[in-house]
């Protein structure tokens, strides 16, 4: 798995590429969504639109990240999940606890019309 990192919409844009399977990019992730939320940035959007496989570790990662920030006061939500993964999100039943939407805009602008905070 790799991931960018990008500021836009006033949230932060984090775009996930290959195969999110936990492990150390779990923890690589982790440690960047810490710093994020100790330099204050707390809006955070997951684009899934390069994600091409998704394991239970995986999920697992995705859902620490979003309790990091919201105990932080913000929230991670998800943007562009292709069919297998919204399909594995609706099988988990997590679909109901992520906020998602679909596209990176529509996710960052609902932080204006549905803020945390």
């Amino acid at each position: 798995m790799n991931y960018s990192v990008d500021e836009r919409y006033n949230s932060v844009v984090i775009k996930l590429k290959g195969n999110i399977m936990g492990g150390p990019d779990g923890a690589k992730l982790h440690d960047t969504l810490h710093d994020l939320k100790e330099s204050g940035k707390k809006n955070v959007v997951v684009d899934l639109s390069k994600v091409k496989f998704m394991n239970s570790s995986g999920l697992g990662m995705l859902i620490s990240g979003m309790t990091t920030m919201r105990n932080s006061g913000g929230d991670l939500r998800l943007a562009n999940a292709a069919d297998r993964i919204q399909s594995l999100l609706i099988i988990t039943k997590l679909i109901t606890v992520f906020k998602h939407y679909d596209s990176v805009e529509e996710a960052a602008k609902s932080y204006e019309s549905d803020p945390v905070a």
